[in-house]
């Protein structure tokens, strides 16, 4: 069964009826007794940073997810601003992160020697796979993912990094370590890419 981290960010629904249209159990997960039914869950995340974080850390189920996360070592997927969240800060905000992956937010240069970069990075944009994972089986790297973002995720250990993009420079647009991955783009968003990979992750992985 996979959960879909229901704490007031994120479109909760987006990902719920990919996972049902495709005959996946899937729920959101809003009380601390909802981790007992299942076995993956997603962290969504819009808006900003600090935002994302106070109302994960007011929702009553902060201490389950790290229990689920980190002790029962049980599979997290965040996306976009969820990515952000697990870290240790971001530079948008003041907030500490879930620290789930060492690394921090930083902002996306806006600027470079002969043209100005547009914020945010918005639209389809391809991706490069850094290192091969069952969660990229059947996604193509052409075709991409739709990312809306002014910040990205910079990793203190660049093994964690398995995907990247290019914005004004490369940045990590894929991480994993141990049972945690973040992802900038939305596949929830990204038609057959974003419903490839959220079945790849419901999978075993």
């Amino acid at each position: 069964m996979i959960g879909v981290l229901d704490y007031g960010v994120g479109n909760i629904g987006a990902f719920l009826r990919i996972y049902h249209s495709h005959n996946v159990d899937a729920k959101p997960v809003s009380v601390p007794d909802d981790f007992n039914h299942i076995d993956k869950i997603i962290l969504p995340g819009v808006g900003s940073f600090d935002s994302a974080m106070e109302a994960l850390n007011k929702s009553g189920i902060r201490d389950t997810l790290d229990e689920f996360v980190l002790t029962r070592s049980l599979p997290l997927l965040g996306v976009c601003i969820g990515m952000h969240m697990l870290g240790k800060y971001s530079e948008e905000g003041s907030a500490e992160g879930l620290n789930y992956i060492q690394g921090r937010t930083k902002k996306i240069s806006a600027s470079s020697s002969n043209l100005s970069i547009l914020l945010p990075h918005m639209g389809w944009n391809d991706i490069q796979k850094v290192q091969c994972d069952p969660i990229w089986s059947g996604i193509d790297e052409k075709e991409g993912f739709y990312f809306l973002h002014s910040y990205h995720f910079d990793t203190e250990n660049k093994s964690s990094i398995i995907g990247t993009s290019d914005y004004n420079g490369a940045f990590a647009c894929a991480i994993m370590s141990k049972n945690v991955y973040g992802f900038q783009f939305h596949p929830e968003k990204s038609l057959a890419n974003g419903i490839r990979l959220l079945l790849n992750f419901a999978g075993d992985l």
